[in-house]
């Protein structure tokens, strides 16, 4: 080899060994002093909704924790694949991060197919928040007391009836749309850009049925400006203890738990990751946190022995979940509206 072209390499081998420790040295220290500034958490629906209520509670909380602001933004968009989108898109670096739902987090995969716009690997899961059940329910105008008497009518004024949801590929439309094939009735599925707005038409009577995250109707139907039906988790909910499940209501092997948990951009250092996994787990287990979602209905995350959770736990739970509403999504016919 010419002794230049030696000099050049053995130079080049030498300036690598001298970068690496400097190289690894400055992605410690960013994971050391993380975080430095403030945080932004992406939230998939508009203000209102129950992913929106749990995310300001656990942001509130989070900020308290590490002493940096943590700033909910509402990203509405394609039944929360606008927000999963750019949080995947997003610099890993720990300061952009998503409180997530079933819907994007999992169902939509099986649902939108070759449309959606992220994979599973694109996110990093941080850990589970909570879960709650779902509700089924009619203005209170409506001639309809229980399930059973909303599949008679329905089955009654076949096509007819509507029913609202929060989007495509939430719980509450799988929900729905697997109740329509069990009863084997026919119920218009109208989607909405998040609860609000669904609620209100469900309350203003323009829409026959609505289903629901527990806590952003819960309030609606404690002053009877909606009626439950049922509840959609395996036993009643503690909240509304007069309200039946669909299985008390006759509709057997109808369940779902809606559940809502923190991503971020995959390739976010392990370390920051395990750190907001820390504290979203203390968070967790907090008295007055766990006060406030047994008030609106909601569960500890329970994926630990101690009724926590961990990112690793988390990204368990979320692989068997997205397998889990693929068949469902296969069996029901469930389609994007």
């Amino acid at each position: 080899m010419h002794p230049d072209r030696r000099a050049v390499l053995l130079g080049s081998f030498a300036f690598a060994a001298t970068a690496s420790p400097s190289v690894t040295a400055r992605a410690q220290s960013v994971a050391t002093d993380y975080p430095s500034r403030p945080i932004r958490m992406l939230v998939g629906f508009p203000p209102g909704g129950t992913t929106d209520i749990i995310a300001r509670l656990y942001s509130e909380r989070l900020a308290a924790q590490l002493g940096q602001p943590v700033a909910v933004e509402n990203r509405p968009g394609a039944t929360g694949n606008v927000a999963g989108e750019a949080t995947a898109r997003a610099a890993p670096d720990g300061y952009t991060l998503i409180t997530t739902a079933i819907g994007p987090a999992a169902i939509n995969y099986a649902l939108f197919g070759s449309r959606m716009p992220y994979r599973p690997e694109d996110l990093a899961a941080v850990g589970l928040l909570t879960r709650v059940t779902n509700v089924i329910f009619v203005h209170p105008s409506q001639p309809v007391r229980s399930i059973a008497e909303l599949i008679a009518l329905a089955k009654a004024r076949p096509g007819q009836l509507n029913y609202g949801s929060t989007g495509s590929g939430g719980s509450h439309h799988m929900t729905m749309e697997y109740l329509k094939l069990k009863a084997g009735i026919q119920i218009t599925h109208v989607p909405f850009r998040g609860a609000s707005p669904m609620l209100i038409e469900v309350m203003s009577g323009r829409i026959e049925v609505g289903c629901d995250n527990m806590p952003s109707c819960i309030g609606h139907i404690r002053d009877g400006r909606l009626r439950a039906l049922a509840v959609t988790s395996r036993v009643r909910s503690p909240v509304l203890p007069d309200v039946p499940t669909l299985a008390e209501a006759g509709v057997p092997d109808v369940e779902a738990t809606s559940w809502f948990g923190m991503q971020a951009p995959a390739r976010t250092p392990r370390s920051i990751i395990e750190k907001l996994g820390a504290e979203i787990d203390a968070i967790s287990k907090e008295p007055s946190v766990r006060a406030r979602l047994a008030e609106l209905g909601a569960d500890p995350p329970g994926l630990t022995p101690d009724g926590g959770t961990t990112p690793d736990a988390f990204e368990a739970f979320i692989r068997s979940e997205i397998t889990k509403w693929a068949e469902v999504v296969r069996v029901s016919g469930a389609r994007v509206d």
